[in-house]
């Protein structure tokens, strides 16, 4: 386990849409990247240079600041075999580890229970957007969805402890019919209580805070900024979740995409600035990915769906550079027309989970998957 001051924390970002990788992290030497991008590949002077291979895009220029200070790791190839194509899958697959069959439990989840085993934080795991995303979903381990968080509250207008009881009381009777009563009565009661009492302790986070960083005005930008509130605050949240969409660019890729890394970019750029404003961040690590990348030759307008993606970490404990080998663009080493996954993303999670968190990572990720060697110790 990584050594820090405070308990580590971890912020998934998740680029939902199936990122386009051999557009993200461009070989630039490469013609081939040339010969399959006629119509959504950048010119050789539009690239963001890395080293004397790979490139940023043009809008990744925070992500490069991060970079050339040594607090961004790229994990090239990542994926897993005989990937199915489908978003809903796909992700479904990232998000529980389960690439062979459905699965029951997230591992963000599996990991707030072992971080907190007796529940006694319903903060200890936060999802900053609409809904809540199967990484996190484990039953009976409580996790709290913010879609906004200056408005976020259950039963507000019910100042009184014992009346809003009463009102989840009622609104799980009014379901029982159709429900059923006994356990899923129960949770619904149990977990609308425990939600009332994260809203109560989070509200205090946007009444505290106060910093000189502007953030950009995007939706990433802002879940970022609601992030940092609260773990500002110091209420013990151990894993932010949130997400930035849609990255499934079948068609007007070469608008779209530069404007979304552009918004995750400088999105992430403010964040971590407004944490070291602060005194913060020694103790927080970023770990974007998508649930899959995209074809290599371009459709005219945009890319379909692919197999290998591209990660990365960031933080003041990332040991910063390029991790695994970018696969191969030879079209005889491709699948169906897609570069194949050589890292499984598995082991990011492990890497996470034993060297950050300091845990067994085999039960959270269903197995034992290769670590790379990306966190200072």
């Amino acid at each position: 386990m990584t050594s820090t001051k405070k308990d580590p924390v971890i912020v998934v970002l998740q680029l939902t849409g199936g990122n386009d990788y051999f557009n993200t992290v461009i070989p630039y030497n490469d013609s081939l990247y040339y010969d399959n991008r006629p119509a959504v590949g950048y010119q050789q002077d539009q690239i963001i240079k890395i080293d004397d291979e790979l490139g940023f895009m043009p809008t990744m220029g925070p992500i490069k600041g991060l970079y050339d200070q040594g607090k961004v790791a790229i994990f090239h190839g990542v994926g897993y075999a005989d990937s199915p194509r489908s978003h809903f899958r796909s992700m479904d697959i990232w998000h529980t580890c389960e690439p062979d069959k459905v699965g029951t439990e997230g591992w963000a989840g599996r990991l707030a229970r072992e971080l907190d085993p007796n529940k006694e934080n319903v903060l200890t795991a936060i999802n900053f957007g609409h809904g809540l995303p199967r990484a996190l979903v484990v039953p009976g381990v409580p996790v709290a969805a913010i879609s906004d968080l200056s408005t976020y509250g259950v039963l507000t207008g019910i100042a009184d402890q014992t009346q809003r009881s009463k009102a989840l009381d009622l609104f799980a009777r009014m379901y029982s019919p159709a429900i059923g009563s006994g356990m899923v009565t129960d949770y619904l009661r149990s977990t609308g209580m425990e939600a009332m009492t994260g809203a109560d302790i989070v509200k205090v986070a946007p009444e505290i805070y106060s910093s000189s960083v502007e953030y950009p005005n995007s939706p990433i930008a802002a879940h970022l900024k609601d992030i940092a509130q609260v773990h500002l605050a110091d209420l013990g949240t151990r894993i932010f979740y949130t997400q930035h969409a849609s990255f499934d660019t079948h068609a007007g890729e070469a608008a779209a995409h530069p404007k979304l890394w552009q918004d995750v970019s400088e999105g992430i750029a403010a964040f971590f600035e407004d944490l070291h404003a602060h005194g913060e961040g020694e103790n927080v690590v970023m770990y974007l990915f998508s649930e899959f990348g995209r074809r290599v030759r371009d459709n005219g307008s945009g890319t379909d769906h692919g197999a290998a993606g591209v990660a990365f970490a960031i933080g003041d404990t990332v040991k910063g550079g390029m991790y695994g080998q970018y696969p191969s663009r030879k079209p005889e080493d491709l699948e169906q027309g897609d570069l194949v996954p050589n890292y499984d993303f598995r082991g990011g999670y492990a890497t996470l989970l034993e060297d950050w968190f300091g845990l067994d990572a085999n039960p959270i990720v269903n197995g034992n998957f290769e670590k790379l060697d990306w966190l200072k110790k």
